[in-house]
């Protein structure tokens, strides 16, 4: 393999490095020793059809050329999805940025800070526009915030109803979205005009849309007293940037308020990604689902910032989470946050202003040449009726570069942003037939509805008005932070290898940022062309038939499997087939996926060696025959083995009338070398935030695509805005956009693009070469909890710190911590088994990094020892006290009894290139009692 190859710039280890390594594990080849690891009887030994690798400029060329085919044009659909202005200090600073894309989700906030702080801006944001108590830190689109509102309410409300009431004038993929979560729940949805129709007698919920689809604003006040009266919760859906002009859902009574903060400065990008919002009343902040960031102390008292709450984490509380969410959008985000940093209340209220002058100038110029338009108040958008001719406005507007919704035959729907200009008014005058106007506007709202409270008042809003003083911002607070840019970051089950560069830059580019998800198809070709190959794609390196790419998180591919299972086994006339099987060590979202799924949770068990009991199984199996619907099961397995008898795990589930779920959370253990739909499983989820090479952003954005073998392909989701797309057809509908987050879906385009057949079979053969290495150099110091055949792990290798801690009361805590002043970023903590870190090396870290992990775990074990012998104490040593900040090694007092050096410089730390933690040990106890999730004041950081 030359240079000039993607796959050797990939993948870290050279032929040399690779053959030390097979020398410590005791193959002559990768191919020996994966002959080895993985069981005959799944394994395939085929070649992948896939194109010829190309290099990173040819295929930076080939995506230039689909680019190409989409056609960036002037878009005035609105429906949750704007034209807007990233500033381009954010644009370079962040989205561009590794030190924000490349890093993890903040489990280990001492080395997070700045994405914390980052998001915690971002919380304060949202609290303050939607004047409500307590915001999270994302969610994955207003679609599915809007259903999270739902079961939300359902948990809060005291009505004993089954019916959920939405506002008619919603968006249309929010109540595709809300009816596709609630059937499955037992739920009602009632779709109710509000303005002609009654509120129903009993109801448990209501959402509502301010302003509407339509564009109308309402006085909600009388609907929200209304549904308290009755026992039911209200969530207001709200356009953040209207909220900076209107009153917010806080000061009418709303109980939750839910939306999108794309229009903050985030892309289009053809649906996605953008960063969804959830805020909440004083009184149900402990049932927000999601992530919740809040502030804490150090160990030196000092305010620290953590993840708040984490007991409701999906691995944590399994068939009893509130939801399955478990990540966030948080490089977008970052990006929302940051542009209400920069433009500050001020900078938002002109930006709203002059979005609504647009459509009051719109409107009037309408009105004037003799077109009706709906007389009603609005922010952004109007409704225009012109009997019989919708679609010939639609259409000669679409010819002057200008895209409007088509609502009906009879009326046409146009949204004004922060990118409208006059000429964008005149186009759109032109294609209603009317000439250009130039009178006088007034406002177009009730003086009522206007925001007379204050925002976004916290002096971090006010700082950063200069470009300069952004950008060091920015700059302060990546530094803060660990991330891929630094070192290795080496978390089991979460596969944190190169994001390069050559993957990252189509994103930004405006063929693929700055298309709307409901463009005419003519202007798509591009776009659709991409998402076809890599659909196609997926499906060979798995084995299955078909995939669908919209599901916009593992978590959500997860759901849209499973729902496809159901409708499965309902298509059938079984649909009495409700029990899901999942092992005791599946990732916890499984379980709470199939909760959602409207599936009844039977755990089935593990033998000592972690694999899942076979006879456990046929014992769950015996009993639920007649109700089981399916398994899920991750393989290779969630504690990091090749199962062997995964081929026999299938074939009995399938001969009691189940289906087959592999959680593809580690395909990229197999791919090259097995494919799940061909070795028994019927669909899986794929992460391409793992396998595919998304970035993770810092806990988002990613892509769960769900994967299908042909039975399935029938129920695979839906279009939200298209033919059956209210589920009513089968199909559910998982995220508010046909295709999810398209607008990042060329960087596994063009990772699978460059690497090619052989190149991402080498990438699996090096990520399990390199976690054996790890293993086999470890061994002696950490017992490695289980194996497989010959005593091999897959991609990742399980260190077992409980002896450890037994002997010594030095924890896993202590060593994640002390491995911060060592310059790396803990492996997975606890996970799944309490006491111990699993680690996954990846194929992308060279031999040098691996082998400066090797060191740091081996010294941290003789300071161990050195705790274990009494020559340092047990509350007081390098690992106890660990992460050392610079503040704290550099203080005029030293009171421990190791020399400060040993603290703040280990053995084989570089002292030119030490990274130093802003804070230290943070109090995760303390946090949670004390419950802070908005930008404390400035005095609260005073020494």
């Amino acid at each position: 393999m030359t240079t000039e190859q993607f796959a050797a710039r990939h993948i870290g280890p050279d032929a040399d490095a690779e053959r030390r390594m097979l020398d410590v594990v005791g193959y002559d080849s990768i191919d020996e020793l994966m002959d080895a690891a993985i069981p005959e009887v799944i394994r395939w030994h085929g070649a992948l059809d896939l194109p010829e690798p190309a290099s990173e400029h040819d295929a930076l060329a080939e995506l230039r050329e689909i680019a190409g085919r989409n056609t960036v044009a002037v878009s005035m659909i609105g429906l949750g999805y704007h034209g807007t202005h990233t500033p381009a200090v954010i644009r370079r600073n962040v989205l561009e940025n590794p030190a924000w894309y490349t890093a993890y989700t903040p489990y280990q906030p001492e080395i997070s800070q700045g994405r914390l702080e980052a998001l915690l801006n971002f919380q304060t944001m949202v609290t303050d526009l939607t004047g409500l108590a307590t915001a999270n830190a994302s969610m994955l689109d207003e679609a599915t915030a809007a259903a999270e509102a739902m079961t939300l309410a359902r948990r809060a409300s005291k009505s004993r109803s089954s019916v959920y009431v939405v506002d008619a004038d919603a968006l249309p993929q929010t109540i595709a979205v809300i009816a596709s979560r609630a059937q499955p729940l037992g739920i009602e949805v009632r779709v109710v005009d509000l303005d002609a129709d009654e509120l129903p007698g009993e109801f448990f919920g209501l959402h509502l849309q301010y302003p509407g689809a339509s564009g109308a604003v309402r006085d909600h006040r009388p609907l929200v007293g209304a549904a308290h009266a009755a026992g039911a919760l209200v969530t207001v859906a709200a356009d953040l940037l209207a909220l900076t002009l209107l009153r917010a859902p806080g000061e009418i009574g709303a109980d939750i308020a839910a939306g999108t903060t794309q229009r903050f400065g985030v892309p289009m990008g053809f649906g996605g990604p953008h960063a969804g919002y959830l805020a909440v009343r004083a009184g149900l902040e402990r049932m927000l689902p999601g992530r919740l960031v809040g502030v804490s102390r150090d160990a030196a008292g000092n305010p620290a910032y953590r993840l708040a709450l984490q007991t409701r984490e999906q691995h944590i509380r399994r068939e009893k989470a509130t939801s399955n969410i478990c990540t966030a959008q948080v490089l977008l985000a970052v990006m929302a946050g940051m542009y209400a940093v920069y433009h500050g209340p001020d900078g938002l209220r002109a930006i709203a202003r002059r979005t609504h002058a647009m459509a009051a100038r719109l409107a009037a110029g309408l009105r004037a040449g003799g077109v009706s338009v709906a007389d009603v108040a609005f922010f952004d958008t109007v409704l225009v009726t012109v009997p019989g001719r919708a679609a010939q406005v639609v259409a000669d507007a679409q010819r002057r570069g200008v895209n409007l919704r088509l609502v009906d035959a009879d009326r046409v729907g146009v949204s004004c942003d922060e990118t409208t200009t006059p000429a964008h008014l005149a186009a759109v005058w032109a294609a209603f037939g009317v000439p250009a106007f130039d009178g006088d506007v007034d406002s177009a709202w009730p003086a009522g509805l206007a925001r007379t409270s204050a925002f976004l008042t916290h002096p971090v809003f006010g700082a950063h008005r200069s470009e300069t003083a952004m950008l060091r911002y920015l700059r302060r607070l990546a530094d803060f932070d660990y991330a891929l840019d630094r070192g290795m970051i080496p978390l089991g089950s979460c596969t944190m290898k190169l994001n390069a560069t050559t993957e990252m830059e189509p994103v930004s580019w405006a063929e693929f940022a700055h298309v709307h998800p409901f463009a005419p198809a003519s202007q798509t070709a591009g776009y659709r062309e991409l998402i076809a190959q890599l659909e196609g794609w997926l499906a060979e390196v798995t084995g299955y038939d078909a995939v669908s790419v919209q599901p916009n998180a593992g978590s959500q591919g997860e759901l849209a499997g499973l729902l496809a299972i159901r409708a499965y086994h309902a298509d059938r006339g079984e649909a009495h087939r409700d029990v899901c099987l999942i092992p005791s060590s599946a990732h916890g979202t499984n379980a709470a996926s199939a909760v959602m799924a409207g599936m009844r949770v039977v755990v089935v068990g593990c033998d000592d060696d972690g694999n899942v009991d076979l006879v456990d199984l046929d014992a769950k199996i015996d009993k639920h025959r007649d109700a089981l619907a399916a398994i899920m099961v991750t393989y290779p397995s969630t504690h990091g083995v090749y199962e062997t008898g995964i081929a026999q795990l299938c074939a009995r589930v399938h001969d009691a009338g189940g289906q087959v779920y592999v959680d593809g959370a580690n395909l990229n253990a197999l791919v090259g070398f097995a494919k799940p739909g061909r070795f028994g499983a019927d669909v899986s989820h794929l992460n391409l935030h793992k396998t595919f090479c998304i970035p993770h952003g810092g806990g988002g954005p990613g892509v769960g695509p769900v994967a299908v073998r042909a039975h399935l392909a029938p129920f695979l989701p839906g279009d939200p805005c298209g033919d059956g797309g209210d589920g009513g057809d089968g199909r559910p509908v998982i995220s508010a956009a046909r295709h999810g987050s398209a607008g990042i879906l060329p960087i596994p385009w063009a990772y699978l693009r460059m690497m090619g057949a052989a190149g991402l079979a080498r990438a699996t053969g090096v990520a399990v070469l390199a976690a054996n290495y790890v293993a086999a150099r470890l061994r002696e110091h950490f017992p490695v909890l289980y194996a497989g055949n010959k005593g091999l792990v897959a991609h990742e290798c399980i260190l077992d710190l409980r002896p450890v801690t037994k002997a010594t009361g030095v924890t896993v805590d202590d060593v994640a911590k002390r491995l911060i002043d060592y310059g790396f970023h803990a492996p997975t903590m606890s996970f799944p088994v309490a006491g111990t870190l699993m680690v996954e090396p990846t194929e992308s870290e060279d031999l040098a990094e691996l082998d400066r992990f090797c060191a740091a775990m081996i010294a941290i074990r003789a300071e161990i020892d050195a705790v274990a012998s009494g020559r340092w104490p047990a509350g007081d040593n390098p690992l106890a006290n660990a992460p050392h900040t610079a503040a704290m090694v550099s203080a005029d007092e030293w009171p421990h009894p190791y020399p400060r050096s040993v603290g703040g410089y280990p053995a084989g730390v570089d002292r030119a290139g030490k990274y130093w933690p802003p804070v230290r040990r943070v109090d995760g106890a303390y946090g949670d009692r004390n419950l802070v999730c908005s930008c404390p004041a400035p005095e609260a950081f005073e020494d």
